[in-house]
C-alpha cells in the first residue's frame, strides 16, 4: 500500500452494531468490552478499521440513535475511560476507529427537549428545535412532511397546563425531535462534540442522516402524497432532505478534522437523487467519503451494478473523492437473503416485502461472488458484522421480540431492521453461540441454523465464507492501491475489470459458465470451478 495517501482512500472498514457484536458482562447486550475482547479477531481477519454505531446514553427507542448525551458512554456499553482503552489497544494493534455522530436529532429524553416542554410555548429551549403551531386551529400538523419510519413527521405535544398544544419535528421517531440547525447554540455543542471526540483519539467520525441537518426556512410543504414513504434517492429540491445550506456545517467541521494529525476521516451518511447530489457532499473542503446506497441497492443484476459503479466514479472524480462500497449495513436487509430473491434489490430502511420466497443456496453464492466484486473495486469499502460469516436476515423473529420502531409506525406490516442486527454466532453449538459468558440468552435471539455459521465453525475451513474474506483482504493489501478500473467486455451479464497490472476481476452475472482460458492465473474464487466461471461466481485472475 502507499503508506503516503489518506488511510482512508482505500481502507476497508468493519462495522460493529455494538449491541449485537460481543457481550463482555453475561447482561445479553453487547458492550466495548466485548468488543475488546475480539479485536484480534478483526486484525485476523485483515479490516483497516472499526467503525462502531452509536454508544452514548440513550433510552434505546431507535436502537442508540436517539441520544440523551453526545459526550458520554451508555452504562450498558461500558464508559469512558472503557472507550479510551478501546481506543489505545485498536491502535497498539493498527485499527483505525471511527464512531458515529447523530446529529439531525436528540432524543425526546435529551435535557433540552425535556425543558423545552417542561417550559412551555415560551421555553427558550424550543427554539433548538422545530416546535409549530398546527394548521386548522392546531389540529393538523404543521406541513406535509414524513417520517422515515412510516407516518407524519409531527407530533403533537400536551402542554404543561395539559391542554393540547404545539408541534414538533421528528424526520424519524418521535423520540427523536429534530434539532434546528440554525439556532447557535446547537451550531455551538455540535462542533464542541467533534473536537470532543477527536481530543479523545477517534480516526473518523460518521455523520448521521447528513442530508437532514437543514431545512428549507418556512417549513413549506414536500408535495408528500397521503401515502407516500420516505424515498429520499427520488426526491427533487425537497424542503427536508438535501437542503444546500448542510454543506455549510460540513465545512465548518473539516476545517475542525483539518486541524488534527492522522489524516481523521469526516464520513457521512447520505441517501440523495443520484451520485452528482452525493459528491457535494465530498468536494475538496467538505468530508471526505461517503457511504454508497446507489450501489447497496443495486440489484443482482450487470447492467444496474455497472452503472452504479460507473455512476459514481464519474460523479467522484471532479471533486477527487474516492468511492466507498457498501453491500450491507445496521439499516438494510442483509445482501445475502436479498440476493436470494426473485427481487434482490434493497428497500429503504428495513420496508421489504413480508414472506418473499428465498433461495438462500443462491444468495450465498451472489454474496460470495458480490464480496470478490466489491473488494476489487477502486476505493474504500465498508463490511457489516456478519456478512464476512455469510449470515442471512432472520426473518422469524418472533413478534415480540421486534424492537425496531418502522414495526408499530408501518402498522406492523414492514418489521423493520431487528433481522440483520441478531447477535453474532461465535462458538458453540446453539445460542447464545459464545456472544457472552454464560448461557444468558441475547437481546434478539438467534436461530438454531447458525451453528454452521459460527466463526469456530468456519475457523479453520478452508472453504468457509470467513476463508473467502480472509483470503480477499490480504490480497487486496498485497495488491491494491488506487489502480484505475478498466472494464472488459465478456458479455452483456459478465462483470469484468482490471485494477491495472494488478488484478482482473471476473463476475458472471449471467446464467451460463463463462470461458475463463487466456484471462489469467487463478488468485482466488467465490466457489471452487474448473476451466469456466460458473453462474453466480466470481474470480480474481493475475493477468498474464
Amino acid at each position: 500500500m502507499d503508506d503516503r495517501r489518506p488511510w482512508w482512500r482505500t481502507a476497508v472498514v468493519y462495522e460493529v452494531y455494538l449491541r449485537s457484536f460481543a457481550d463482555s458482562d453475561g447482561d445479553g447486550v453487547g458492550d466495548i468490552g466485548g468488543l475488546r475482547s475480539r479485536l484480534p479477531y478483526l486484525v485476523d481477519l485483515g479490516v483497516d478499521a472499526v467503525w462502531i454505531t452509536p454508544w452514548y446514553p440513550s433510552p434505546m427507542a431507535d436502537g442508540g440513535y436517539d441520544v440523551t448525551d453526545h459526550r458520554d458512554i451508555d452504562p450498558r456499553y461500558g464508559t469512558l475511560a472503557d472507550a479510551d482503552a478501546l481506543l489505545d489497544e485498536a491502535h497498539e494493534r493498527g485499527l483505525r476507529v471511527v464512531v458515529d455522530l447523530v446529529a439531525n436529532h436528540t432524543s425526546a429524553e435529551h435535557p433540552w427537549f425535556r425543558s423545552a416542554l417542561a417550559g412551555g410555548r415560551e421555553a427558550p429551549e424550543r427554539a433548538r428545535y422545530f416546535f409549530r403551531d398546527g394548521r386548522d386551529g392546531g389540529r393538523l400538523p404543521p406541513n406535509d412532511w414524513i417520517s422515515a419510519f412510516g407516518g407524519p413527521a409531527w407530533t403533537r405535544v400536551r402542554e404543561p397546563d395539559g391542554r393540547p398544544g404545539q408541534w414538533y419535528l421528528h424526520l424519524f421517531a418521535p423520540e427523536q425531535p429534530d434539532l434546528d440547525w440554525d439556532h447557535p447554540a446547537v451550531q455551538e455543542e455540535f462542533d464542541g462534540v467533534v473536537r470532543f471526540w477527536l481530543d479523545r483519539g477517534v480516526d473518523g467520525i460518521r455523520v448521521d442522516a447528513a442530508p437532514a441537518m437543514a431545512k428549507v426556512p418556512g417549513l413549506p410543504d414536500a408535495g408528500h402524497a397521503a401515502d407516500a414513504t420516505f424515498d429520499s434517492a427520488g426526491w427533487v429540491d425537497n424542503p427536508h432532505w438535501d437542503v444546500d445550506a448542510v454543506h455549510e456545517v460540513f465545512r465548518r467541521w473539516r476545517r475542525t478534522a483539518d486541524g488534527y494529525d492522522g489524516d481523521r476521516l469526516l464520513v457521512s451518511e447520505a441517501v440523495v437523487r443520484g451520485p452528482e447530489r452525493l459528491s457535494r457532499y465530498v468536494r475538496p473542503d467538505e468530508l471526505h467519503t461517503t457511504f454508497n446506497f446507489d450501489y447497496l441497492r443495486a440489484p443482482w443484476d450487470a447492467r444496474a451494478i455497472r452503472a452504479a459503479v460507473d455512476g459514481t466514479l464519474a460523479a467522484l472524480a471532479p471533486v477527487g473523492a474516492p468511492a466507498t462500497w457498501v453491500l450491507s449495513s445496521h439499516d438494510e436487509t442483509r445482501h445475502l437473503t436479498r440476493f436470494g430473491r426473485a427481487s434482490s434489490g434493497a428497500a429503504t430502511m428495513g420496508f421489504d416485502a413480508l414472506g418473499a420466497p428465498v433461495d438462500l443456496a443462491r444468495g450465498r453464492r451472489r454474496a460470495r461472488a458480490a464480496a470478490l466484486l466489491t473488494l476489487a473495486l477502486p476505493g474504500g469499502a465498508y463490511l457489516y458484522q456478519g456478512e464476512e460469516l455469510g449470515l442471512p436476515e432472520v426473518e422469524d423473529l418472533p413478534e415480540d421480540a421486534l424492537q425496531d420502531p418502522t414495526w408499530e409506525r408501518s402498522g406492523r406490516t414492514a418489521r423493520g431492521r431487528d433481522g440483520c442486527r441478531v447477535p453474532l454466532p461465535w462458538s458453540g453449538q446453539g445460542p447464545p453461540y459464545g456472544f457472552g459468558p454464560g448461557d444468558g440468552q441475547p437481546w434478539l435471539p438467534q436461530p438454531p441454523s447458525w451453528r454452521e455459521l459460527s466463526v469456530a465453525a468456519q475457523q479453520d475451513d478452508p472453504a468457509s465464507t470467513l476463508s473467502l474474506h480472509r483470503s480477499a483482504l490480504r490480497l487486496r493489501r498485497e495488491l491494491l492501491t488506487d489502480e484505475p478500473l478498466t472494464w472488459l467486455d465478456l458479455g452483456d451479464d459478465v462483470l469484468a475489470f482490471e485494477r491495472g497490472a494488478a488484478l482482473r476481476c471476473v463476475v458472471n452475472l449471467s446464467a451460463r459458465p463463462v470461458p475463463l482460458a487466456g484471462l489469467g492465473r487463478s488468485l482466488l474464487t467465490s466457489e471452487d470451478l474448473g476451466a469456466d466461471l460458473p453462474p453466480d461466481t466470481a474470480a480474481w485472475l493475475a493477468p498474464g
